[in-house]
């Protein structure tokens, strides 16, 4: 029996983590076809059936979740040893997958990626913007940021913002024709741009003051699931939106927004890059993570 390739190998727990030919397909750069054929190949080599498929999943048999388990601490040393010796040659290479929600993307095209792809012109930086929060791990992501309080709390999460606060804005012509709300529950009495989640519901507005929690299912004619829609329709005149106020900062700052309630809004957990502590960390992304200190 002739022995697997190594990207027979590698293609056989790409399949594995994303449970999904389609998926790990997109990772591995390769068609589905191409993918499939290959597995089936691996299958006949070594006489065993390692993937249970039907028309809507992929899942390892048992042989193949005993090979699989014994096959992954194998690569895993094997990358080890790529970034070493990338490493003793000063260039972290291959591409970083990282996965977030808009604002995070905005914040990391801002400070981060310009120095690190000038210090790093080697290594490919593959960004997914997503409201889901996605398995970082599953999807075949190096690493996610989320709010703190969105971080799963067996991994490991490095701060890529301050403290920020979510503020509710309105534009000035806005507030001179329906007057500033002073409590939340002021904005029954307003036109409220409200905001559609990934998952399909509405966003209840949260403020907090000395203690005393107030959610506020906002009322409004307008719904939208893109913040920079929100607050520029917020500044055309059309409600009052609620947003972070990282993303809505130059606006305040030019005067086409204004803030309200500004008391009943604390600061919460800022951006963190997040990853699997129990997983191989690669060369490229240690890198990332230091460029990302140094620009903070």
């Amino acid at each position: 029996m002739s022995r697997p390739s190594l990207s027979d190998l590698t293609a056989l727990m790409a399949v594995a983590q994303h449970r999904s030919f389609r998926k790990a397909a997109d990772e591995l750069g390769i068609s589905r076809s191409a993918l499939s054929h290959a597995i089936a190949a691996l299958e006949r080599r070594l006489g065993v059936r390692l993937l249970h498929r039907t028309t809507r999943s992929v899942a390892p048999t048992e042989a193949g979740e005993h090979f699989l388990q014994r096959l992954s601490p194998v690569l895993q040393e094997l990358d080890q040893a790529i970034d070493a010796l990338t490493e003793e040659g000063g260039h972290p290479t291959g591409t970083l997958r990282i996965n977030g929600g808009e604002e995070a993307m905005r914040v990391l095209l801002k400070r981060v990626v310009p120095a690190f792809l000038a210090r790093y012109p080697q290594v490919s930086l593959d960004l997914v913007s997503d409201g889901h929060l996605v398995d970082v791990v599953r999807e075949g992501f190096d690493a996610g940021i989320r709010l703190a309080e969105a971080v799963p709390q067996d991994m490991i999460a490095v701060a890529l913002s301050e403290d920020f606060r979510f503020l509710a804005v309105a534009s000035p012509e806005y507030l001179a024709s329906a007057g500033r709300p002073e409590t939340p529950e002021d904005l029954s009495n307003h036109c409220c741009i409200r905001q559609r989640l990934p998952s399909g519901k509405l966003y209840r507005w949260e403020f907090e003051q000395r203690g005393q929690e107030v959610a506020v299912d906002v009322p409004g004619s307008l719904t939208l699931n893109h913040t920079q829609l929100m607050i520029e329709a917020a500044a055309a005149g059309l409600g009052i939106a609620y947003v972070p106020d990282m993303a809505a900062q130059c606006w305040l700052e030019e005067g086409k927004l204004v803030a309200v309630l500004e008391d009943w809004s604390p600061p919460v957990g800022g951006l963190r890059l997040y990853y699997p502590g129990h997983r191989h960390v690669s060369a490229a992304l240690r890198a990332f993570i230091e460029v990302m200190k140094s620009v903070r």
